[in-house]
């Protein structure tokens, strides 16, 4: 890796959560607006018609490793763009972000063991010392400084959605470093997306003639946009080449950085004025991100 792609990846390891975090309120939001398989078809969709201008001669060059990957991008699609997405928004619906935030906290440990196991990343002493310390600082947060609070936590039918989507991501995280591709991490991301429209169609259509038909209304179409764009082309490609540079176990910390972002997005959006855990929480991940992604 040269040194400037390893600014470059440094640097995005403190934007992706950013972007991914917003999908949690782009998923509130859309209750009652629009169905969850129709939210996530249109999100990929849209983004797929946005990324095709620019990856398409990459394909056409590649059409070889098209027609060698496109079983492995269907599975791939088929756990991070219908079951990361629709599943997502289905379990916003009936549980709550705490409950979210500390099923995710488990994904970037498992990832990272994973990495360790499956795909023979090396983690020094420090960074398993940072690890530990960004754990530490998530359950603070979301115990909201009372670790008495973690006991109280109740879950829900829609913690099941979270579950499985957390299953989701880890396997998507883990298989997209296991297996290499020949594309650019842009265009191997459309062939991913392209697999994930082909699984997420029959359940969106099936979803819209079993449910209560919502119009769809511009506030349905933003809902749209903002998730092809935020939690989608820009988290999405950014994720593949955080792993092509950086590897599955150190690439998955970033996940820690949720709930700091989360706060700042309920401070900026909300109202909610962020509380002295979030302080020391921050204090406890942010040093821990820096330390496990440095060389």
């Amino acid at each position: 890796m040269s040194e400037r792609s390893q600014r470059l990846a440094r640097g995005l390891i403190w934007v992706v959560p950013a972007l991914w975090s917003s999908n949690y309120v782009i998923g509130r939001l859309a209750s009652g607006v629009i169905g969850p398989n129709q939210l996530a078809l249109g999100r990929w969709a849209l983004a797929l018609l946005i990324m095709l201008p620019f990856v398409a001669p990459a394909l056409r060059r590649n059409a070889d490793a098209v027609r060698q990957e496109w079983r492995r991008s269907l599975l791939l699609g088929s756990l991070g763009m219908y079951v990361c997405g629709a599943w997502v928004y289905l379990g916003a619906q009936t549980t709550t972000a705490t409950n979210i935030a500390l099923i995710y906290a488990v994904s970037p440990v498992a990832i990272a063991v994973a990495g360790v196991k499956m795909l023979q990343e090396r983690m020094s002493k420090a960074q398993r010392v940072a690890v530990g310390s960004a754990v530490a600082g998530v359950l603070w947060v979301i115990a909201q400084g009372d670790p008495a609070h973690l006991l109280a936590v109740r879950f829900s039918v829609g913690d099941a959605w979270i579950v499985g989507a957390t299953l989701a991501w880890i396997a998507y995280s883990v298989l997209l470093k296991h297996w290499p591709s020949r594309l650019d991490p842009a265009a191997r991301l459309a062939l991913v997306i392209a697999g994930g429209l082909v699984v997420l169609l029959p359940f969106a259509l099936l979803e819209w003639w079993t449910q209560p038909q919502q119009p769809f209304t511009p506030a349905a179409l933003g809902l749209v946009v903002l998730a092809a764009l935020l939690p989608g082309v820009l988290s999405y490609t950014a994720y593949s080449y955080l792993q092509r540079e950086l590897g599955a176990s150190r690439t998955a910390l970033m996940l820690y950085l949720a709930p700091i972002y989360g706060a700042l997005n309920a401070w900026l959006f909300l109202g909610e004025v962020p509380q002295s855990y979030h302080a020391i929480g921050a204090a406890l991940i942010l040093p821990s991100i820096w330390l496990a992604t440095r060389r």
